[in-house]
């Protein structure tokens, strides 16, 4: 059987599904995939990459430097709106607003996402590098586990596992076979499942694709962000990311996860941190 060709960037299906439709002046419309959903929401990383694209088409600059999102109501798959507001343009950074409002079944309208960003020029970026982290320590990802690896999963939807290829290090998934480590990090590889490479926006959803570090807590159930902050910090290079996520503080019902994503030449190209309301089991 031959092998289905590797996907571009812009001609993907997560191009296709994070695309936005101008309708006017600083609205645009989108339609939430239902293929990118976990358990029973829209991944939240999925929605910053919407937004980010829309902010990036809004902008004079088109890649995300820092991009800050708070959740206020769950998304669903179906039609959106989103609407952008230029705050500040100077010459080598601009700054904008976004939202995205769904309709509820009465017709009202709600919004369910709010993000502030900065864009600049990655390309622009000097090279001069100062830097104490080093890429995580993961087994090669032959040794690694997927999806399909483990037991039956959480009950809900896991159509987003069928669009990512993530391959868990054998030390974090301790969770899938009842036996969490108690320690808050999860490490692994991350592509697309259709090949396609990575590229400023779709960091924008790995730093939140990865199984929650509250797994290895051994807390299972759905991880609602509250907040996300992503910093990109230069375009990756072709071929797969590793990505490293840690929680040092549980406490009150929710939790902090701070990842770091590296490409195939060793940079750190994408941080976050996001706060987290914990599962309650």
């Amino acid at each position: 059987m031959a092998q289905a060709a590797q996907a571009l960037i812009g001609d993907s299906e997560f191009d296709r599904d994070t695309a936005v439709t101008l309708r006017e002046e600083g609205v645009y419309d989108a339609e939430l995939s239902a293929g990118w959903t976990i358990i029973h929401a829209v991944n939240g990383g999925y929605l910053l990459a919407m937004l980010g694209r829309a902010l990036g088409e809004a902008l004079p600059h088109s890649d995300p430097f820092s991009v800050s999102a708070h959740y206020l109501t769950a998304s669903v798959p179906g039609p959106a709106v989103i609407r952008t507001q230029v705050v500040r343009t100077g010459r080598t950074l601009s700054t904008g607003q976004a939202s995205l409002f769904q309709y509820t079944e009465d017709g009202t309208e709600v919004e369910r996402i709010r993000v502030l960003g900065t864009y600049g020029d990655l390309d622009s970026l000097s090279g001069d590098i100062r830097t104490s982290v080093k890429p995580p320590a993961m087994a090669p990802i032959e040794q690694c586990f997927g999806p399909g690896d483990g037991p039956a999963p959480i009950p809900g939807s896991s159509a987003i596992t069928e669009r990512l290829d993530i391959k868990l290090d054998p030390s974090t998934v301790g969770w899938a076979i009842g036996a969490p480590s108690g320690k808050g990090e999860m490490r692994g590889w991350f592509g697309l499942a259709d090949g396609r490479d990575a590229d400023p926006y779709s960091l924008l959803l790995t730093v939140d694709a990865l199984p929650p570090t509250s797994f290895e807590l051994g807390l299972k159930g759905w991880t609602p962000t509250i907040e996300l902050t992503t910093h990109i910090r230069c375009r990756p290079a072709p071929g797969p990311l590793r990505v490293s996520i840690t929680t040092r503080n549980l406490a009150g019902g929710f939790l902090e996860e701070d990842a770091d994503v590296w490409d195939s030449a060793d940079r750190l190209v994408a941080q976050s941190r996001q706060l987290a309301r914990a599962p309650r089991s």
